[in-house]
């Protein structure tokens, strides 16, 4: 497993990371948000043993990671750039980091790129930037390290790309049990592939979880009543830890912070005819946790 503790980076006296802990458990597939300049990728490099944190610690599988090559080896890291790879084909490519990662398997790298439509002797260079990150993870699965970091990993791919990669790495992921770390600024694709999220603002971990538990502390609910609803504050009364009320005419909108038994059994204490629940994404979750936590209007920003 990946190890963070009491992590802090400074870069020019310029606080970048502060104060980290987190574990990434073996086997999971962990998410990464938060805005630009968050601190996702600069996280990230410090995980690869790129940066040497200024205080704290980061082991992989109990091994601190900075400057040690056996550490380093089990990680492949796909950063944000592409342009590093564009004078090679994509069979040098491949050639390249076979020399460096000793468990590279021909067959998956031949199997991966059968699913997809790149020249394999055509210089990177002539690549769109979508194929040039359907080249780098086929390269990065095929070379079989414990650990894959994926630092925005479906930046610029289509529709059609994006599905493409997304299922290479969960198919190959789940073969063979590997960790996986993706960050990305978009709640909703974290959600549809991680098993577990946090949120890093300001170099500041702000929520940590597995998904599971973090839906299951939330629910929202639809409440009719016959005739007019009750008010907000007749609302709380009942004991309802609302994170947001919307009341229009008979019909009210509740986000709870409470399970969906709980929350429900709360508002039949209201006497309405109805009470039904609605999914929530995870999406909304961290709009309204965000919000209770004092950063309102962080993901109206740009962030989301």
């Amino acid at each position: 497993m990946i190890e963070i503790n009491a992590l802090s980076l400074k870069i020019n006296e310029k606080t970048i990371l502060d104060d980290l802990k987190l574990d990434i458990k073996e086997g999971s597939i962990f998410g990464f948000l938060g805005p630009n300049g968050a601190g996702k990728s600069t996280l990230m490099r410090c995980i690869c043993g790129v940066y040497k944190p200024t205080s704290g610690s980061i082991k992989i599988d109990g091994e601190d990671v900075f400057d040690n090559a056996r550490a380093k080896g089990k990680i492949f890291f796909v950063n944000d750039e592409t342009i590093q790879y564009t004078s090679m084909t994509l069979t040098e490519l491949k050639d390249y980091y076979k020399n460096y990662y000793v468990d590279f398997d021909e067959a998956t790298f031949e199997k991966l790129l059968s699913r997809v439509n790149l020249p394999r002797d055509s210089k990177l260079g002539s690549y769109s930037k979508g194929m040039k990150r359907q080249a780098i993870v086929i390269i990065a699965l095929a070379c079989k390290t414990p650990y894959l970091i994926l630092d925005e990993a479906f930046d610029g791919l289509d529709p059609a790309m994006r599905m493409a990669v997304k299922s290479m790495i969960t198919d190959e992921i789940i073969d063979r049990g590997a960790t996986v770390i993706v960050s990305s600024h978009n709640i909703t694709e974290i959600s549809e592939i991680c098993d577990s999220a946090m949120l890093i603002h300001e170099g500041k971990i702000l929520f940590s979880d597995e998904i599971d538990d973090i839906t299951s502390r939330f629910s929202k609910l639809q409440i009719v009543f016959r005739g007019n609803a009750p008010d907000e504050e007749a609302i709380r009364a009942a004991g309802i830890e609302a994170l947001m009320i919307t009341v229009t005419g008979s019909v009210v909108q509740i986000v709870a912070n409470a399970g969906e038994q709980e929350a429900k059994e709360r508002a039949w204490t209201l006497g309405p005819e109805i009470v039904e629940a609605v999914p929530l994404t995870l999406e909304e979750i961290f709009i309204y946790e965000m919000e209770a936590r004092g950063y309102a209007g962080f993901f109206s920003e740009g962030n989301a």
